[in-house]
């Protein structure tokens, strides 16, 4: 999946700036890629972008109206399909990250054939995949993983792309759910991916190559999260990770969504993740911890990074405090 850029976010007509979290993250990490907001009344969220009709924004080279905004359930507005149709008879094409198919809604699918724009349905995978082979490929990459879901593996994935480019160190970003997809313009959701292609999609997400020194891989779940681990051990055997960057939410009780079971230990999850990366990779190893430590000071969280540093013999940090350069300086090395 490749979106075309420059973006036109829609924001529809949300008010709760938590639904707009999809459209902050793409302004976040790829403002160049963004062309303007649109907003279906003056009460929507305001990203802080020009307000842009969609006329204005196509002169502008706008090629994408993405939906930047998240419900329950992902399920499109019907007061929003106004707008999509007309955006297609304009000439652009559509993304969105809902569960529901923009392709699902026949006057939309009409409106794209007759302009041969596309839907992109980005938490959906429609194009053939491979099994997963194991075959070592030219390249190196590093992996995201979690104690848990949620804790912050996008964003501290984006951090270290950021970072490593800034260190001297060519690096892309291989997205591996909705919103990095979107961030990125390209990737697979491999949440969507049927549970024996999920190594497989991992390879095709980051492919041999030559032409830069890293790829950072989106981590998705935890190994060790009973839900979830299915996903994590594809993407860990597909990636064949040189390096692991480990992410925790500090004061984590239990489990998202299961309550009866404890965070696992860092130790333990240090371990599963490596046991499970060297099947495909046996030089795989951790290069840092990116801890999420918004429940703590400042102080705290800095006393905390550097007792952990003693600890496990690695980079600790909080990517949102403290930037993620100590991991990226690891990696040199590698």
């Amino acid at each position: 999946m490749r979106i075309p850029q420059p973006y036109l976010l829609f924001l529809g007509d949300v008010t709760d700036p938590l639904a707009a979290k999809t459209a902050k993250g793409i302004l976040h990490w790829r403002p160049q890629n963004c062309s303007g907001q649109f907003r279906l009344t003056p009460e929507t969220v305001s990203l802080g972008l020009p307000d842009l009709s969609l006329e204005e924004a196509k002169q502008q080279g706008a090629e994408t109206l993405v939906i930047g905004t998240a419900n329950a359930g992902g399920m499109i507005p019907q007061a929003w399909l106004a707008t999509l149709q007309e955006a297609l008879e304009l000439g652009y094409n559509i993304a969105s990250g809902m569960h529901q198919r923009l392709s699902s809604f026949p006057a939309i699918n009409h409106a794209a054939n007759i302009r041969q724009c596309c839907l992109y349905d980005v938490r959906h995978v429609d194009q053939p995949l491979a099994i997963g082979t194991g075959i070592p490929r030219p390249g190196k990459r590093l992996l995201t993983v979690g104690t848990d879901c949620s804790v912050g593996k996008m964003y501290t994935s984006l951090a270290l792309e950021a970072e490593m480019n800034r260190q001297g160190l060519k690096t892309r970003f291989c997205a591996t759910g909705q919103t990095g997809i979107l961030i990125s313009g390209k990737g697979i959701s491999v949440d969507a991916v049927v549970a024996d292609f999920i190594s497989g999609a991992a390879e095709a997400i980051s492919p041999a190559f030559t032409d830069h020194d890293w790829d950072v891989i989106e981590g998705q779940g935890s190994v060790l999260n009973p839900a979830f681990a299915g996903v994590s051990l594809g993407l860990l055997h597909g990636s064949q990770p040189d390096a692991l960057v480990l992410c925790h939410e500090v004061g984590r009780q239990h489990v998202r969504h299961v309550p009866h079971m404890n965070i696992p230990s860092i130790e333990a999850t240090l371990q599963a993740n490596l046991v499970a990366a060297r099947l495909t990779n046996p030089a795989a190893c951790f290069v840092g911890i990116a801890l999420n430590t918004a429940a703590m000071t400042e102080a705290e969280a800095m006393t905390l990074c550097q007792q952990w540093e003693q600890d496990y013999q690695l980079p600790v940090t909080d990517p949102i405090r403290f930037g993620v350069a100590s991991i990226v300086e690891k990696l040199h090395s590698i």
